[in-house]
């Protein structure tokens, strides 16, 4: 089993590696909408680069960005932070075979959903779970971990 925490990887929060291959299969640590670097959670659009608050459903009315923004900046923020992970570990989004994603409130499912669409061609399979809590703090709205089958004659991280 190896693992690597350096580069694009969504890095850890704590003393954890990213992911950890064994074999062909790659499991990957839960990720949350935070920056380490900054010690700042993603709070809703503004938090995202210019060019991916429309990807994540900003539309320029108050009312609905204030509202949804939080979900969808976290959602935009975690699966682009896993895209990041699966490559590199060598793989893409298309190698993810499951996801676990644990939600404060689940009502936010459908907007995490809409924007979990535009990152996957073919969902993979999925476990969602309601929790009470999520580290580091209550503004932590989502957690998504994966595991990946990334073939070790084509993963760079080995």
């Amino acid at each position: 089993m190896d693992n690597l925490a350096s580069g694009t990887a969504a890095a850890p929060l704590s003393r954890y590696a990213p992911f950890r291959r064994a074999g062909d299969v790659v499991y990957f640590s839960g990720i949350i909408a935070a920056d380490p670097s900054t010690m700042r959670i993603i709070k809703g659009y503004s938090d995202l680069p210019a060019e991916a608050r429309k990807l994540a459903g900003e539309i320029g009315e108050m009312s609905s960005d204030l509202k949804d923004g939080p979900i969808a900046a976290q959602s935009w923020w975690i699966l682009n932070s896993l895209r990041l992970t699966v490559e590199e570990a060598g793989g893409t989004l298309n190698d993810v075979v499951k996801l676990t994603q644990f939600f404060r409130n689940l009502r936010d499912f459908p907007i995490y959903n809409r924007i979990r669409a535009t990152f996957f061609e073919t969902p993979p399979a999925s476990t969602v779970v309601q929790v009470s809590e999520l580290l580091p703090t209550s503004e932590t709205l989502l957690e998504v971990e994966a595991v990946a089958h990334i073939p070790l004659a084509r993963g760079d991280a080995c």
